[in-house]
């Protein structure tokens, strides 16, 4: 039961199609290929619409700048705001509400998995049977895990497991944004 880290400045940029910013893949599990989970930080520096992902939900979340407005009517999020959920096949347009924004992904692929993206208060708890779970610490912190010795995580860093004891409390003791993904399929793909 091995937590795995990577930290969002030690992940190459990789632009967008439309040119309006760019992704650091964080995670893609199983692999990059052919990915049920997806989480990813994005730097938005223009208005544009999003790419379209058919068959995918997704959360966003500000983490940083002013915000956007997302979608048609625009719904303003902000960083400290709400986790905003949505189709991934709708390709949303977003405007920048005052420059550059930097922002928290999470995909899951429908069908083959359920899951969540939910921002945690310090020191909230965040209880769940997924085994493939994880908190990414925009401020760092220290995750707290029932039975494991305390893990100290740098700003802008990513901690997750796929091998996770079936419903177990992790706690951060900063504001975090915790994840959860239980598998549907989990026959050849």
């Amino acid at each position: 039961m091995s937590l795995s880290f990577v930290r969002v400045d030690d992940v190459a940029a990789t632009p967008w199609r439309n040119g309006g910013g760019v992704t650091r893949e964080l995670l893609a599990w199983p692999d990059g290929a052919d990915w049920t989970l997806r989480l990813s930080v994005a730097d938005i520096t223009q208005d544009g619409a999003f790419s379209a992902f058919p068959g995918v939900e997704r959360w966003f979340a500000v983490l940083g700048g002013a915000g956007v407005r997302l979608g048609d009517p625009p719904l303003a999020l902000r960083p400290g705001g709400a986790v905003h959920r949505f189709d991934g096949g709708l390709a949303p347009h977003c405007a920048l509400i005052a420059g550059p924004t930097r922002d928290l992904n999470l995909m899951l692929r429908r069908g083959r998995a359920s899951g969540l993206l939910a921002a945690l208060a310090a020191d909230e708890t965040l209880r769940c049977a997924a085994t493939l779970r994880g908190v990414f610490a925009p401020l760092g912190g220290t995750l707290l895990r029932d039975g494991e010795t305390p893990v100290t995580l740098a700003p802008m860093t990513l901690a997750w497991q796929d091998d996770a004891p079936p419903v177990t409390a992790w706690r951060m003791s900063a504001a975090a944004f915790a994840f959860e993904c239980s598998l549907n399929d989990t026959g050849p793909r």
